[in-house]
């Protein structure tokens, strides 16, 4: 962050003690307490819309998370003269959650089960966007894994991964369309929900490790940016697939992960479905997919191959996975 974003401080009814770099932002030390400063992607509705939830979940003080931070003017964006957008936060110094623990990864899936209790937001509040639909994104998906598959089809003279990617191109594709397909089944009980009346419920949207800060006071979480209205399921599912992926999708830690969702918060037979087929899309091998196609053909980077052979070699346990832990919903696919 340059200087003259640092300058838009100035604007805050706040001292600055000191200032030092964090991960695209800039962490204050201040008279207020520890602040965090970095720039906005979203607009003055979508910060309207962040804060009226952080204030929601504080309300609650069923958990500790950030809290948006005005200008003197009671602005919650700034800008610098060239239009971009910076936001100032409440933060607590800490570390991330260690996805190698299997004790902090449990605590991890309580905590987001006690935050999706309080995440709710009345159904007239200003700004709320359109409801997340799977299904479309999956078929955009979709549209992007086919055309890869035909551009590499096409292409003369292959570098090794572009090889092995256009291998596994028809098995991965086949594996997406099916899950689509399937899901579209049951989209009208998805999306027609009656338990959802005069209030909306929302996913936090980047809920991982890198948000999930213990500090001197307990868990701290952070980074509402991606914040949508969505089955809460939306969150335990990448928390799982990240926590699954790095341990080779166990099932006794799949389990242990939805049992103690459970406790806190009963998850219904149409969110277990939602997650299912969630996990069962193949969403890391299009995310393989859509960054090469996105990134030069030049040169490839080794991390790609990596990645890839990752993700077939994973195949049959991840199908073992799905198969033992939603044993009920693979038999509705039958």
């Amino acid at each position: 962050m340059n200087d003259r974003a640092v300058e838009l401080l100035e604007q805050y009814d706040i001292e600055v003690l000191r200032t030092r770099k964090g991960r695209s932002a800039i962490v204050c030390d201040t008279d207020k307490g520890c602040l965090i400063f970095k720039e906005y992607a979203g607009n003055d509705e979508r910060a309207a819309l962040q804060n009226r939830l952080l204030q929601a979940i504080r309300e609650t003080d069923a958990l500790q998370t950030e809290a948006i931070v005005p200008d003197r003017e009671g602005q919650l964006l700034v800008r610098d003269s060239d239009g971009n957008a910076y936001i100032l936060k409440t933060w607590q110094d800490g570390r991330e959650c260690n996805i190698g623990d299997r004790g902090e990864c449990i605590q991890a899936v309580r905590l987001l089960a006690k935050l999706h209790e309080v995440m709710v937001l009345p159904a007239d509040t200003p700004g709320l966007p359109v409801p997340f639909s799977p299904e479309k994104e999956y078929e955009k998906h979709n549209r992007e894994i086919r055309k890869v598959r035909k551009f590499l089809k096409q292409k003369g003279q292959k570098q090794q991964f572009e090889i092995s990617l256009l291998s596994a191109c028809d098995y991965f594709l086949e594996q997406a369309l099916e899950v689509t397909g399937d899901w579209m089944r049951y989209s009208d009980a998805f999306w027609n929900n009656p338990e959802q009346g005069k209030m909306v419920t929302f996913c936090h949207g980047d809920y991982q490790y890198h948000n999930l800060l213990m500090g001197t006071e307990g868990w701290f979480v952070v980074n509402f940016e991606r914040c949508l209205p969505d089955d809460p399921i939306r969150d335990l599912c990448l928390l799982m697939r990240k926590l699954l992926e790095k341990s080779n999708w166990s099932v006794s830690l799949g389990r242990d992960l939805l049992k103690v969702y459970e406790e806190e918060r009963p998850i219904s037979a149409r969110s277990r479905i939602d997650l299912y087929y969630r996990l069962a899309y193949p969403e890391k091998f299009w995310k393989i997919v859509n960054f090469y196609f996105n990134s030069g053909k030049a040169w490839i980077p080794g991390k790609n191959q990596e990645k890839l052979d990752r993700v077939i070699s994973q195949e049959k346990e991840k199908q073992q996975f799905l198969n033992q832990v939603f044993r009920e919903v693979c038999s509705l696919r039958e």
